[in-house]
C-alpha cells in the first residue's frame, strides 16, 4: 500500500500510541466511551415512503467502533461480508485478458469496446497489462474485477471526444443495482483539461466523476489514481442525488463498499466522497491539490473527502488531504438529510483552508431550522497542519475544526501545527453535545471559539505538543 505507512507515520509523530495497535485500540475505545456518554435529540417520529425518497425515522443506530484487536488490519463490523462476497466473486470468476478482445495498448485506439466484450455480462476477471488505453467510458456488470498491472503501469484515458457528462467507470445498471465489483491496480485519467479552461469541467448529477458506484451492494476499489476529474475522483452513490428535504432520503443506495490506497488529484469537486449510502469504509488514501473546475471561479468547496447528504455509517482511517478546501467534510445541503454516523480514526490534514468541516448548511444560525438528522461524530488522533487560505474559496477564513450543528460529537487527541497563525476552534452555530479532550499543539496555541446556543460537554486544557 503505497500511503498506508507514510500516513501513519505522519500522525504517529503526534501520538506515538497511533503507532501501536494497543494504543490505537485504546484511543478509539476512549472516544467510544465518550460518545456513549453524550445525549442527542432526534425529532423524527414517522414514517412514510413516495416516490423514491422515504421520509420519517431513518436510522437510530451507531456502528460499534472499528477496532485492530491485535490483527494487522483495521475492521469495522460489515468487512468479513465484503471478505466473502468477493472471495466468491475471485474464485467463480472466468480469467481473460482484455487485450484478447482486441483492446491496444497504444495511448491512440479507442479500446472501450474491447473492454465491454470482455467483461460480457458480468461473471469474469479481467486482466489489464501495462500499457495505455483509450476510453470513452465503461459500465460495469455485477460479478466483475478490472486487474491493472499498477498505477504507474496501466493508464485508463478518456477519449478527446468523449461527452462531459460520462463517467470514466460506472456500474451498468443505476436502478435495478448491481453486486460484487472489484477496481484495482490502475490510473485513470478523466482529462479535464479536455474542456475549455473557463468551462465548469462537471455537468449537474452523479455525472462527470472518474469512478462512480450507484446503487452498489459490495464494491472494493482500491490501489487506484484518479487524475482530473471532472467531478470527483470516487462518488460513492445512490442512483440519483435527493433534496426532498431534510428527513428524507434516498433509495437505490450503496452499500457495503470499502475503497482502499486510492490518490485523487485535479478534481473538480471531491477526491472521495459519498451520497446517500450506508456502510462505506475509506482507508489510506491521498487526496490532493483539486482544481475546483466543478464551481464559480472563488467559490469551490472541493474537499479531499465528503461524507456528505444522506450517508449513514461511514469510517475514515488513516487518511491524507492536502492543498484542498476542506480535508473532512461531513456535512449536507439544506435541502438533504445530513450524514449520520460517521467514525474518523486517524487523519492528516496539511494546508487545507478548512482542516475538518461538519455542518448542516440552512440549519444552524439562529433563523434555520432545527437539523433533524446531523447527528453523530466520533473522531480519534486527527492533525491540522498549517490551515491557510486558498483561492478555492477565497472568502472562507481558514479553521482547524468547524462544528456546526451537529450533535452528539467526541473528538479526541487533536493536534494542531502551525508556525505562521493561530489555528481556530469552532464550536459554533447550535453545535450539541459536544466533547473535545486532549487538544494539543505544535508552534501558536490554537483559539477556540464558542457562539451562542452551543452545549458543550467538555473541553479539555489545550497542552503544548510534546514527546
Amino acid at each position: 500500500m503505497k500511503f498506508k505507512n507514510s500516513t501513519k507515520n505522519k500522525i504517529g509523530r503526534y501520538f506515538p500510541n497511533y503507532i501501536d495497535a494497543e494504543g490505537l485500540d485504546a484511543g478509539i475505545l476512549e472516544t467510544e466511551n465518550a460518545f456513549s456518554a453524550l445525549s442527542y435529540k432526534r425529532q423524527i417520529n414517522r414514517v412514510k415512503t413516495y416516490k423514491w425518497h422515504t421520509t420519517g425515522k431513518l436510522d437510530n443506530t451507531f456502528m460499534r467502533p472499528a477496532l485492530i484487536k491485535k490483527r494487522p488490519l483495521l475492521e469495522v463490523d460489515w468487512q468479513p461480508l465484503l471478505f466473502a462476497e468477493l472471495g466468491r466473486l475471485r474464485s467463480e470468476a472466468l480469467q481473460v485478458s482484455v487485450m484478447d478482445f482486441g483492446a491496444v495498448a497504444d495511448g491512440k485506439t479507442d479500446s472501450t469496446k474491447a473492454f465491454l466484450r470482455a467483461m460480457g455480462q458480468g461473471g469474469r476477471s479481467v486482466s489489464i497489462p501495462e500499457g495505455e488505453f483509450i476510453i470513452s467510458g465503461l459500465k460495469i456488470p455485477s460479478n466483475t474485477e478490472l486487474i491493472g498491472a499498477g498505477t504507474t503501469k496501466t493508464f485508463l484515458r478518456m477519449h478527446d471526444f468523449a461527452p462531459k457528462s460520462r463517467q470514466g467507470i460506472r456500474n451498468r445498471n443505476r436502478y435495478l443495482g448491481n453486486r460484487s465489483i472489484r477496481l484495482e491496480g490502475f490510473t485513470l485519467d478523466w482529462r479535464a483539461e479536455r474542456f475549455p479552461e473557463k468551462e465548469k469541467s462537471s455537468v449537474r448529477g452523479i455525472r462527470s466523476s472518474g469512478i462512480t458506484l450507484c446503487n452498489v451492494k459490495f464494491g472494493l476499489v482500491r490501489n487506484i489514481c484518479v487524475r482530473n476529474a471532472g467531478l470527483h475522483g470516487v462518488d460513492v452513490t445512490s442512483a440519483y442525488y435527493s433534496y426532498a428535504g431534510d428527513g428524507t432520503t434516498s433509495r437505490f443506495r450503496s452499500r457495503y463498499v470499502w475503497i482502499d490506497d486510492v490518490e485523487a488529484y485535479g478534481f473538480g469537486d471531491d477526491g472521495i466522497t459519498t451520497h446517500h449510502s450506508d456502510y462505506v469504509y475509506i482507508t489510506h488514501s491521498f487526496l490532493h491539490d483539486p482544481s475546483g473546475r466543478a464551481h464559480q471561479t472563488g467559490f469551490s468547496n472541493s474537499n479531499g473527502i465528503e461524507v456528505d447528504d444522506g450517508s449513514r455509517h461511514v469510517v475514515l482511517h488513516n487518511n491524507y488531504t492536502e492543498n484542498c478546501f476542506g480535508g473532512v467534510e461531513i456535512k449536507a445541503h439544506e435541502t438533504s438529510s445530513a450524514a449520520y454516523d460517521t467514525q474518523i480514526i486517524g487523519h492528516y490534514s496539511k494546508r487545507d483552508n478548512r482542516a475538518y468541516n461538519f455542518r448542516h448548511i440552512g440549519h444552524h444560525k439562529e433563523n434555520d431550522t432545527n437539523t433533524l438528522t446531523a447527528i453523530g461524530i466520533r473522531a480519534t488522533f486527527l492533525v491540522a497542519e498549517e490551515p491557510q487560505n486558498t483561492p478555492l474559496y477565497e472568502e472562507s477564513v481558514p479553521r482547524a475544526l468547524v462544528v456546526s450543528a451537529y450533535q452528539k460529537v467526541a473528538i479526541h487527541h487533536f493536534c494542531t501545527v502551525s508556525q505562521s497563525e493561530t489555528p481556530v476552534i469552532a464550536i459554533q452555530y447550535r453545535a450539541r453535545y459536544v466533547d473535545l479532550a486532549h487538544i494539543c499543539y505544535r508552534g501558536i496555541a490554537p483559539e477556540i471559539k464558542t457562539g451562542q446556543g452551543v452545549h458543550l460537554e467538555h473541553v479539555s486544557p489545550v497542552n503544548e505538543w510534546s514527546l
